[in-house]
């Protein structure tokens, strides 16, 4: 870190990292306690993971009036246009809460924190970036979400290629015109999947390298009618919306159903999946079904079945039914995150579109003007990297920030994932994360989660102003007993089942375990508050000495 600097080194009471939902969430609470706050945000603009999203067919998975911040203030003239919204609308919300909550004052952007370290003397953190500034802090609380780092594969000579190379997580912000280009894409995940959408139908023609397939779900999308937007929120249906989200596993408006797959007749179950699937859509057929979906591996193949009979109808071409929609599936159905899609079995059916399984057919190499395979060489001018990120954990262990025990958190992760509660770690003191590691993250809707993981934070800090505590640190004894309770939950469902990025599985060499907490966003947030009682039950504190 450098030296620790002097009294003349800017110091604010509480440091956020990232211009996202988080930030903006805790900022607007803590500034209302009387604390000087300020946002670090390495991007030129706010919108956290929304402003770095602007590949082709950008859009959100969850419903857009519970996709946004629970503020009446901030809803009550602001009105999205379509049921699922892509970036572009999501950035005139983010000017929008800019404009509506006035904090300009609070942000600085093209600000990239480096490291931390805490300064035991006078319980602050003493923050460093990239421009080579320092500032204290008495709580720093990093919001990067679990998608702040990409992953690039480890392809033969990727180097070599001749054409334009792109990766979807740092697609550049004017856009790209594939028109009549010869593309191939790597990845088939949930920006892939609104890539291919997107170009399929315009490109002359399209390679896709798919190690699994994606069990897409309709996002049967629409535009929203804004005076029926209007009549909901003088109804006080979106607060409704808001507070249902609270009694879910995932913080949706909607919940598993109290009865089993087999509960029904084969009949009752068929309507009951239709209705799911193809009339309401989005997350329902997913988080909406039948208690033991996830759990019991009869009852998940019942839900894979029927699935897969509603692709098969939409896919013509045998060869890529069985690469899209396989008889025997790669894993449980609901085990991987399902991408919401609106005619992502149409383009692939498309007779410019050649799907490449990798697992038959692994990529030899890139070459100067292509990708080769043992079917041959496939000639491309520009080649799509949709491969993700080293998601929940990655984006964390990137930081130099400083354990008090000596070492950084990617140090503190070296032989497992350790957290107390998803939201702080021993030896860091005064630091809370959102939205990251052994949270309900990856299991939720964004939003609701890191709206109920602000509040804890705020009830956390003010408890602690108004008890003189100055320093507060997660127990060794509480992240011990969160990541036993981790691997109870994770080893009673289906999940361990899949190679996917809830686990660590799509890097090559990443230890595999549980990085998302699946006992659902009650039994989370009971959790969390739970920690302050009997005298901070789950925490050490001390007061700074006189």
């Amino acid at each position: 870190m450098g030296s620790m600097g002097d009294d003349d080194m800017p110091y604010v009471d509480v440091l956020l990292v990232g211009a996202g939902f988080a930030s903006f969430t805790l900022l607007n609470r803590l500034r209302k306690m009387g604390l000087g706050v300020k946002i670090f945000e390495k991007g030129a603009a706010s919108g956290g993971i929304w402003y770095w999203n602007c590949y082709p067919g950008a859009r959100v998975d969850s419903d857009t009036p519970i996709y946004q911040l629970f503020d009446k203030e901030l809803y009550e003239d602001f009105t999205f246009k379509e049921r699922y919204s892509g970036g572009k609308e999501l950035r005139r919300y983010f000017k929008h809460i800019e404009k509506k909550w006035n904090v300009e004052e609070h942000m600085e952007f093209n600000k990239h924190v480096d490291g931390a370290v805490f300064d035991e003397k006078k319980h602050q953190w003493v923050v460093e970036c990239s421009d080579g500034t320092y500032t204290a802090c008495r709580w720093f609380i990093p919001c990067i979400g679990f998608a702040a780092r990409r992953y690039t594969p480890p392809v033969p000579g990727l180097s070599e290629f001749k054409g334009d190379t792109y990766h979807t997580a740092v697609w550049p912000q004017h856009g790209i015109n594939l028109r009549g280009k010869r593309v191939a894409q790597i990845g088939t995940g949930a920006s892939g999947i609104q890539v291919i959408q997107e170009i399929g139908p315009i490109v002359k023609n399209l390679t896709i390298y798919q190690r699994t397939p994606n069990f897409c779900l309709p996002m049967n999308q629409r535009q929203l009618d804004p005076k029926e937007e209007e009549q909901k929120k003088a109804n006080g249906d979106y607060e409704k919306a808001f507070n249902e989200t609270r009694k879910t596993f995932s913080g949706f408006t909607y919940d598993f159903v109290e009865k089993n797959t087999f509960d029904d007749s084969p009949e009752d179950r068929e309507k009951f999946y239709h209705k799911l699937l193809i009339e309401q859509g989005g997350f329902h057929y997913w988080l909406n079904t039948y208690k033991d979906m996830l759990f019991d591996q009869k009852a998940n193949d019942e839900a894979y079945k029927f699935w897969r009979n509603s692709v098969l109808k939409r896919v013509k071409n045998k060869e890529k039914q069985e690469l899209l929609a396989p008889e025997v599936p790669p894993h449980p159905w609901g085990t991987k995150r399902p991408s919401l899609e609106q005619r992502i079995y149409e383009v692939f059916d498309q007779d410019n579109v050649e799907i490449i399984d990798v697992n038959e057919n692994p990529i030899i190499a890139v070459e100067a003007n292509g990708l080769r395979t043992k079917k041959g060489l496939v000639e491309v001018d520009t080649l799509i990297l949709a491969t993700g990120f080293d998601s929940v954990t990655g984006s964390l262990a990137q930081l130099a920030i400083q354990s008090t025990n000596g070492g950084t958190i990617a140090d503190h992760w070296k032989d497992r994932l350790q957290t107390s509660m998803g939201i702080a770690i021993p030896g860091y003191p005064n630091m809370f994360f959102l939205y990251g590691p052994q949270a309900p993250t990856a299991f939720s809707n964004g939003p609701s989660c890191t709206q109920f993981q602000a509040e804890f934070v705020e009830a956390a800090i003010k408890k602690c102003i108004d008890d003189g505590i100055t320093r507060m640190e997660a127990t060794k004894e509480a992240e011990d007993d969160w990541c036993k309770r981790m691997n109870e939950k994770w080893d009673v469902t289906l999940f361990p089942k899949a190679k996917s990025w809830y686990s660590g599985a799509n890097i090559p060499g990443k230890r595999v375990e549980p990085l998302n907490w699946a006992g659902g966003m009650v039994e989370y947030t009971t959790s969390l508050h739970g920690s302050l009682e009997n005298n901070y039950q789950g925490w050490h504190t001390d007061k700074l000495k006189a």
